[in-house]
């Protein structure tokens, strides 16, 4: 029996979750990147450009053993199409990562820094979990500013009050 590639696995678990993350995407105006429910809520944008990176955290963790505060760039991000292509290059490099990384790579530490100091460690594969975790976290969240806003919020796991298919 061939051993189960982890690395696959994971990728095939992160596409599970790219159609519905991306219809919520598409649906985010700029014009509405300022909004904050409340005023310690991060603003639309920012929380849609979040989504938009975490499959990012994924590639380079598995191609750096870690991610810097620091060093970690973001991108300034004015429009709805290029917020779509951010998201869309990043699970590109996510799924490139998790078809080439062995199983034995996800047991090595992932390391999480701050100007050089570690502030997390964990399994490479724990980190894999966690990051494709807290995407969908995300998203739940962006689900809500979406509905505040009177924005169609997609089928995700089924059908929403907007969208009844399935």
């Amino acid at each position: 029996m061939a051993e189960i590639k982890l690395g696959a696995e994971y990728a095939k678990e992160l596409e599970s979750e790219v159609a519905s993350t991306r219809k919520c995407l598409e649906r985010i105006s700029e014009k509405l990147f300022d909004y904050k429910p409340h005023e310690k809520s991060m603003a639309l944008g920012y929380l849609s450009v979040l989504v938009s990176e975490i499959p990012r955290w994924i590639a380079v963790s598995l191609r750096d053993g870690e991610i810097d505060f620091v060093t970690f760039s973001h991108p300034d991000i004015k429009n709805t199409a290029e917020l779509v292509k951010y998201f869309d290059d990043n699970v590109a490099a996510a799924k490139k990562e998790l078809n080439a990384v062995t199983n034995e790579q996800l047991n090595a530490t992932f390391s999480l820094k701050n100007n050089g100091q570690l502030l997390y460690s964990s399994s490479m594969k724990d980190n894999v979990s966690s990051c494709i975790n807290h995407m969908v976290h995300h998203r739940g969240q962006l689900t809500v500013y979406m509905r505040l806003n009177d924005i169609a919020v997609p089928s995700i796991y089924g059908p929403s009050a907007d969208d009844k298919s399935f």
